[in-house]
């Protein structure tokens, strides 16, 4: 159930609604005057397609506006049918049911009295026996009330479960045959409803009566097996052997009513099964078809870019070395060379290797020969730091791609298939972040004949989303590419990019060295290490390098769980940077209390949240991003979190989608980089302490690393080379094309 207090702690007011001074059609959100038996009420909420005359049983809390005084903030409510023959008239008469004005509402209700709201419902033929109402009209009238009540009845219905947006929702979607729909196939909540997860939908059909074993339950889950595997493991697809024995042990069905729901999935084209290393594989359509987009496009790509091929390209590297007085390493030559040569090409390389050097030689050769070129990274922090090392600007992929939103609130582009990027050139940094979904995306707005050059680092982890894009490319070994290894001298000097290719080579990092950028802490008794890294943020750091410091500092930690994981140091170091106050709001939400002041991050794309920073306007705050909360406004129930200085509302029914941030995974700070990083290191699932996961949470600082902990859980996660395997099709899929 949606909502934000405990059912004991509400208060239950009833009443007719006299006056609606605002109501919002996109979110329901309402402001009306409510007629109790004792005063004129002054109700606030999300209470959609209240009208004037209705009645109202309203469960809530009274708050005082600092500028409009006494209101009542409903959480749930429900709407009563007039009851009197004057609650009738006012409420026939008030627009709500269109066609019936005053007059009208009086004849109607003097001929038929208490059944006036039945006759209209169910016998609108009835209402033909009053003057100027043909039956056309007739007709009009109770499909206009039918309207207006489905969503009190849809309400009714769906109110223990979800709570009024989504019953917006899903009126919206439905209308007046929203019980109906429901009943019939309570699963479709999750397949049409955006942001229903199966979860809540299985719990709804369950407590409807449906059948355990209801093949719609079964096709249900196998969907959300796919896509919760997708977003949760990465998984583009799951053999169909496993999916089948995941799903039975899901809802304990058997695996042969799973196989044979993913049979009927695929014949109906919602899945896809192909067959993959002498098993079948099953795909979600959308997945599916990305990945064979990816093939298709980049194949095209690479072709058409014969008919382009510059043939001067290390006559133009000469050109920028002479005017930058710079001289290129062979390597670097010709990655230029690739990149300004090829319709596809990969770069990839450690931190301190010079791929932005050959960014910046790239865009002044295309600069010079008149050609546009378009900056891009996943996300709003890799984009700024494309940016300054460029001195070009560069922008999210979402925003290139000039993301907006569908009527039901998906997230779609417009730039696309139809309507193609303008520039002949699309670089892409940190590109080991770009899941399926998205690179299809993209690739989608390229024109024909254009370059796509893809920048990153192979060796971290890979993208938050589905799938192993960079790697995948690179493994096919069909496209130019290049892998930097040489650490050039300025980097040399940075015991952080030379601990980082240790990591990266499985050699023990350099950990008694107390004069670089590169520190450790040994806490052999892990109880002491959420402490001491709590001292480093508050004390020993700020002591030396003074209070400024604090801001900089992110704590990168392998789990949530354990002894220093997030949910141990995120309740630790709040405490000590950011204590209660008389003059801090807070706002409880699940088990967490939000507080201004807080440092937060938001842990899922959400692409209909607005900003502004200063007169710019914008929507969309992303996966990974980090802010502060500055301002908790709990009357009208939103929350004011600065990102770099966008300053974005969230709704209180949002606030699912961000958590405190003092302390972040690994996982999570993925295309971001900090001044200093403070990674602990502690016995945990050997799943996670990988060689790979300490070497992206090195390479996320740009000054100083401290890892604080046990010395020989370093060397066992240099030691593990284990990577998390991902389903993935796109390799197969590149090496069976034949046109390339």
């Amino acid at each position: 159930m949606e909502g934000t207090f405990e059912e004991k702690d509400l208060i239950v007011i009833e009443g007719t609604v006299d006056t609606v001074m605002f109501e919002s059609s996109e979110t329901g959100y309402t402001v009306c005057m409510l007629e109790t038996d004792d005063e004129l009420v002054t109700a606030v909420g999300i209470m959609p397609c209240t009208q004037e005359g209705e009645m109202i049983r309203a469960q809530g809390k009274w708050e005082t506006h600092p500028s409009y005084g006494k209101q009542f903030r409903v959480i749930y409510y429900e709407k009563e049918l007039p009851a009197t023959g004057t609650a009738m008239i006012r409420y026939l008469s008030s627009g709500v049911v269109k066609g019936i004005g005053k007059k009208t509402a009086q004849k109607i209700v003097a001929m038929f009295g208490d059944e006036t709201l039945e006759v209209i419902e169910n016998s609108p033929q009835l209402l033909c026996d009053i003057p100027g109402i043909k039956p056309k009209k007739a007709q009009e009238i109770s499909e206009a009330f039918k309207n207006q009540f489905g969503m009190r009845n849809v309400m009714l219905f769906c109110r223990d479960y979800f709570g009024p947006s989504t019953i917006m929702k899903i009126f919206k979607k439905w209308g007046s045959a929203s019980v109906d729909i429901i009943k019939k196939n309570p699963y479709l909540l999750c397949d049409e409803i955006y942001g229903i997860g199966f979860e809540r939908a299985d719990n709804f059909a369950l407590s409807l009566g449906i059948d355990k074993a209801s093949p719609a339950r079964i096709r249900s889950c196998v969907i959300y097996a796919l896509s919760s595997n997708a977003i949760g493991n990465g998984h583009v697809f799951i053999p169909k052997k496993r999916l089948a024995e995941h799903v039975a042990s899901m809802i304990e069905c058997t695996p042969e009513s799973a196989l044979y729901a993913i049979d009927s999935l695929t014949r109906e084209n919602k899945t896809v099964i192909v067959k993959y290393f002498d098993q079948e594989c099953v795909y979600l359509k959308d997945y599916y078809e990305a990945e064979s987009y990816i093939v298709k496009k980049l194949a095209l790509l690479y072709k058409v870019s014969g008919a382009a091929h510059i043939d001067d390209s290390y006559s133009l590297i000469k050109m920028v070395e002479e005017e930058e007085d710079i001289e290129y390493e062979a390597l670097q030559k010709k990655a230029i060379s690739e990149a300004v040569s090829s319709g596809v090409m990969l770069l990839t390389g450690g931190p301190g290797t010079g791929k932005t050097t050959i960014i910046r030689a790239v865009i002044r050769i295309f600069d010079k020969i008149g050609i546009k070129v378009a900056l891009a990274a996943p996300t709003g922090r890799a984009a700024k730091r494309m940016s300054e090392a460029t001195q070009k600007e560069a922008k999210t992929i979402h925003r290139l791609l000039e993301m907006e939103f569908s009527s039901d609130e998906r997230p779609r582009f417009r730039r696309d298939e139809h309507n193609l990027l303008d520039e002949s050139v699309i670089i892409i940094d940190e590109a080991s972040m770009v899941d399926t979904l998205l690179m299809s995306s993209l690739l989608k707005a390229v024109k024909p004949g254009a370059r796509v050059i893809l920048i990153g680092d192979a060796d971290q982890l890979p993208s938050v989303g589905a799938g192993n894009v960079l790697c995948d490319l690179l493994a096919c070994d069909m496209f130019p590419s290049v892998r930097l290894t040489e650490i050039y001298r300025q980097a040399q000097e940075s015991r952080i990019v030379t601990n980082a290719h240790a990591i990266n080579d499985g050699e023990l990092p350099v950990l008694d060295d107390k004069k670089g950028d590169f520190f450790f802490l040994s806490r052999e008794d892990e109880s002491k290490i959420a402490v001491t890294i709590s001292d480093l943020c508050m004390n020993r750091l700020p002591k030396t390098y003074g209070n400024d410091i604090i801001s900089d500092i992110q704590i990168i930690t392998p789990s949530r769980k354990g002894v220093a994981g997030t949910e141990v140091l995120n309740a630790i170091l709040r405490n000590v940077q950011n204590p209660p106050s008389p003059d801090k709001k807070e706002k409880k939400v699940r088990d967490i209390i939000f507080r201004e002041g807080d440092k937060v991050m938001q842990i899922r794309n959400n692409y209909s949240i607005t900003w502004e920073r200063g007169p710019e306007e914008g929507e969309g705050v992303f996966n990974g991003d980090i802010g502060f909360i500055k301002t908790i406004d709990n009357v009208n129930e939103k929350m004011y979190v600065d990102f770099d200085g966008k300053l974005t509302e969230y709704s209180y029914d949002e606030l699912d989608d961000i958590e405190h941030a003092y302390a972040i995974t690994v996982h999570k700070s993925q295309g971001s980089e900090y001044p200093v990083v403070i990674i602990p290191a502690y016995m945990y699932s050997m799943r996670l302490l990988t060689r790979n996961l300490l070497y992206t949470a090195v390479t996320r600082a740009q000054k100083m690393v401290i890892i604080v902990g046990r010395s020989d859980i370093v060397q066992m996660m240099v030691e593990n080379k284990r990577l998390t395997k991902r389903y993935t099709g796109l390799k197969y899929m590149l090496e069976a094309f034949e046109d390339l």
